[in-house]
């Protein structure tokens, strides 16, 4: 009997602190987060604010051995 005692403890506390960890970490689900989860996503993908604007590349200059 003491051995299912200690054992009915152990299984209690360990869903107490698997609920407990559950709580913490568990996702949000309103509107807004889902739109302040995309904004911080496409932040990260942003090139940083100092950063030179990128070079644009321009029309092919035409061969001078064509002819037209």
């Amino acid at each position: 009997m003491n051995a299912l005692v200690f054992l009915s403890i152990a299984v209690v506390l360990s869903g107490v602190g698997f609920f407990v960890l559950w709580l913490q970490h568990r996702s949000p689900k309103t509107m807004s987060s889902g739109i302040e989860a995309f904004q911080r996503e496409m932040d990260a993908l942003a090139p940083p604010g100092d950063a030179p604007p990128p070079l644009r590349r321009t029309a092919r200059p035409e061969r001078l051995d064509e002819e037209a």
